[in-house]
């Protein structure tokens, strides 16, 4: 396990074929336009590691997984700074959802806004029965900018989007659940380990294979099915020009494990 300088905004460590990227700016974890730029780089310094596989994002400390950006930092109205910091949270979270890999949020706290954009970000989502979440923009004058529109509709469909980004309504762990926000709710301080256990799962599936697929799901939300189904067939024959293909098709005659190459 290699670990970061821990004085960080982001803690980054990697265990196995799984990075860890934890916000570490208490007392809320939120966000600032340098842990922003900071994530950007780092989910893209991960994807030129062939030997990472998945990424868990998770927070320092048991109350709030991210409270989101500081209100503070508009306060003033100043609308570059807006522009700046809108910039930042969608560059940011637009990395984060294009890894190569499989993204896991473990909500271990409240995630609030931009808390839970970035969870919304991400491909699956943990969280602890106490967590709660919501996007409040609306309610201080402002909207979710980085991405909370667009991700969380996909996720929970027009009507609960609208209830929790229109009418702030903040959910409990168990509605997440209910309405697809999150796909499994676990005891308090447990989010983590769960969260990994599945990362663990990931790493017996082809990467190769796993990164087509998830580009195959994402195109989904914004290409018509009678495009997306030739796209399909088209990366299962390209993926016949990968070493994974051949090593997990032999390993499987061969009942043996499959030695992942990422390539």
């Amino acid at each position: 396990m290699s670990v970061e300088n821990k004085k960080s905004l982001l803690i980054e460590q990697i265990v196995g074929h799984t990075a860890v990227i934890s916000m570490n700016n208490p007392p809320a974890n939120t966000w600032t336009a340098e842990s922003l730029q900071e994530l950007k780089q780092k989910v893209l310094a991960l994807n030129e590691k062939k030997e990472v596989y998945a990424l868990v994002i998770t927070a320092e400390g048991d109350k709030f997984f991210s409270a989101g950006a500081d209100l503070k930092l508009f306060a003033d109205g100043d609308k570059q700074n807006a522009a700046d910091m809108a910039r930042y949270f969608g560059e940011a979270f637009e990395t984060l959802s294009t890894f190569r890999g499989v993204s896991i949020a473990a909500i271990n706290g409240y995630a609030m806004g931009g808390g839970l954009e970035v969870a919304l970000a991400c491909d699956l989502r943990i969280c602890e029965q106490q967590a709660q979440m919501a996007l409040p923009e609306a309610t201080v004058g402002l909207l979710p900018c980085a991405g909370g529109t667009q991700n969380l509709t996909a996720l929970v469909g027009e009507g609960w989007a609208k209830r929790m980004i229109l009418c702030g309504e903040r959910i409990t762990a168990v509605k997440a659940e209910q309405i697809g926000l999150v796909e499994e709710v676990v005891e308090q301080g447990n989010a983590f380990n769960a969260a990994m256990a599945l990362a663990e799962n990931v790493a017996n599936q082809s990467p190769s294979s796993v990164k087509a697929c998830k580009q195959l799901v994402q195109a989904g939300r914004n290409m018509p099915r009678s495009q997306v189904l030739p796209l399909e067939r088209e990366y299962f024959v390209n993926l016949f020009d990968t070493e994974d293909q051949a090593e997990g098709v032999n390993a499987f005659l061969g009942k043996r494990k499959a030695i992942w190459k990422n390539g």
